[in-house]
């Protein structure tokens, strides 16, 4: 099993290529799908890297693919420009999650 890229952006994907993760660039949201549903087809592909403005263009399939499928794993990860949750992001899923305040 392996891991896959699909990042927005080249600076990304050869930090990536250099630790032996292969992937793809893509900016659209067609893009994006289509790669999704590439990867999907890949049956040795078991985590998917996804950088956080390619989820945040089709957060619907992600969570879908999150949701129903066992395979692959995918993985929001910080693109160059930062990482763009907001402070106390934990905080607020779990207390979504449950219903709790902490």
């Amino acid at each position: 099993m392996r891991f896959y890229l699909i990042s927005d952006n080249i600076d990304t994907q050869v930090g990536m290529r250099l630790a032996g993760i292969n992937g793809i660039v893509v900016h659209e949201k067609e893009e994006v799908t289509k790669a999704l549903s590439d990867v999907l087809q890949m049956e040795d592909v078991a985590v998917v890297l996804m950088t956080e403005g390619l989820v945040n263009l089709c957060p619907d399939l992600v969570d879908d693919i999150k949701l129903n499928r066992t395979r692959p794993l995918i993985v929001e990860i910080p693109d160059r420009r930062g990482n763009g949750r907001a402070k106390n992001s934990i905080t607020r899923y779990v207390r979504e999650a449950i219903g709790i305040k902490i």
